[in-house]
């Protein structure tokens, strides 16, 4: 009886009374009749939290920090350790530190071109996990902006530099890459891996399409009015066109945003949800790996990295052309698009084989549509601001490419259906671009003034 009146008993009676405070008072009463001992019970770790009362003030900051700290390394592991594709990320300081000692322009630019692939991807995969929470327009829209956020770093800091021709055949090349080599190898995979004709939403991708002949419209007058020596103020004209016509593609761009966000969401909803438009989740429904926020912090943080590589990048070009024996014409429209590609590519590719070929065509083609209604003539405001002659001459093989690419992927989708031979087909007309480009010397990129 004395150890039961002790003041440790007293305290662990009190400590349990505690614990069984959901149950009825008639289950305690039952409990203390059976046994005249005190009810003695070990407590757990899990139930020792900062509510409980049993630990202190410095036990709770500690619990908090080890909390966050916890969830910085989790996020770390997802974001860097969760794709093999990030075995190329050690590259990117390979690059700084052979830059810094050997200033080899070669080896800067290619080492800086394996680095920013991983990182590229890393970015589109942040932008899927922000679209989780913001909804399928949104999200559609975010993956088509933060997927060509590489080729707009690396077109600003070109245009900086003063290099107007570089920004025009890697923005060209970025459009080129996205309707043929990432559309290909998304209708190939998909048609190859389903062995049947796939279909997809004709209006969206005809509303696509119709935007893209815009931007050729954009294009073209531009080169005509050069080359057919029609200018009114020869050298002046042209220009004057090229900033008038970029802000009315921007106008453009911003109405089709607008369109897409109000008054049309039904018309441009993939196929499979209109079939099942019950509301249930499905069986094979895709969970955020990382929360909003943490997608926000990945953003801002890989784009920061891209943008210090795409700097030691874009300072090598001319140097790697000349080291490698290759013209910058096929480094800006073939190398440097399939680097910002990466992500869509990948993402396409993999969207096509789950028979979600909507989502592959809005990456896709949303991605070249962005690119020519927004990125360039945006590149064309940008260069009127800092007094640069950028403009939307293309110069006559490049936009003659540009036109024959537009037509043959519109005649492609008219149909509203794909297989793995149009893939194919749209393959081998990339691989038709690549060897006109790495035979075409474009004369007007070695006369540039830089700054």
């Amino acid at each position: 009886m004395a150890d039961t009146d002790s003041p440790t008993s007293e305290c662990d009676l009190h400590l349990e009374m505690d614990s069984l405070a959901g149950k009825s008072s008639l289950e305690l009463e039952g409990l203390q009749l059976f046994s005249s001992r005190p009810i003695v019970r070990k407590i757990s770790s899990a139930e020792i939290t900062p509510e409980s009362g049993i630990i202190g003030h410095g036990s709770e900051n500690c619990g908090s920090q080890c909390i966050i700290l916890r969830g910085i390394f989790r996020s770390i592991k997802i974001a860097l350790f969760s794709n093999k594709l990030n075995l190329l990320v050690p590259f990117g300081p390979s690059a700084i530190l052979v830059d810094k000692i050997t200033r080899n322009h070669g080896w800067v630019f290619f080492l800086s071109l394996l680095g920013i692939i991983p990182l590229a991807e890393r970015l589109g995969w942040a932008t899927e996990q922000l679209a989780f929470f913001t909804g399928p327009t949104v999200g559609g829209l975010l993956n088509a902006t933060f997927g060509n956020a590489t080729e707009m770093i690396i077109s600003m800091l070109a245009l900086q530099n003063g290099m107007i021709r570089v920004v025009q055949q890697s923005l060209l090349g970025s459009i080129l890459s996205n309707l043929l080599l990432v559309l290909g190898c998304a209708l190939f995979g998909g048609g190859l891996a389903l062995r049947r004709e796939q279909v997809f939403n004709k209006p969206s991708a005809a509303m696509n399409s119709g935007l893209l002949l815009m931007a050729v419209m954009g294009l073209l007058f531009p080169a005509v009015l050069h080359y057919t020596r029609t200018e009114l103020h020869f050298g002046k004209s042209e220009l004057a066109l090229s900033r008038f016509s970029s802000c009315i593609m921007l106008v453009a761009y911003v109405a089709y945003i607008f369109f897409q966000l109000t008054s049309q969401k039904n018309l441009y909803a993939p196929i499979n949800e209109e079939e099942s438009p019950t509301g249930g989740n499905s069986v094979d429904e895709e969970v955020p790996d990382i929360s909003k926020w943490e997608s926000i912090v990945w953003l801002f943080t890989l784009t920061g990295f891209i943008s210090v590589l795409s700097q030691y990048l874009v300072n090598a070009i001319e140097g790697a052309s000349v080291a490698m024996n290759i013209p910058v014409a096929f480094i800006s429209v073939i190398l440097l698009p399939i680097v910002g590609n990466a992500a869509e590519h990948a993402g396409a590719v993999m969207f096509a084989v789950k028979d979600k070929l909507d989502i592959s065509l809005g990456v896709a083609i949303g991605s070249s549509t962005q690119i020519s209604m927004f990125v360039i003539p945006f590149t064309v405001v940008v260069g009127w601001i800092m007094g640069l002659p950028m403009d939307l001459n293309f110069k006559l093989f490049e936009t003659a490419t540009l036109i024959m690419t537009v037509l043959v992927v519109a005649f492609m989708l008219q149909e509203g259906t794909s297989n793995y031979f149009k893939g194919l087909m749209l393959l081998l007309c990339y691989l038709i671009v690549a060897a006109s480009f790495f035979v075409h010397i474009d004369d007007d990129s070695s006369q540039e003034d830089h700054p």
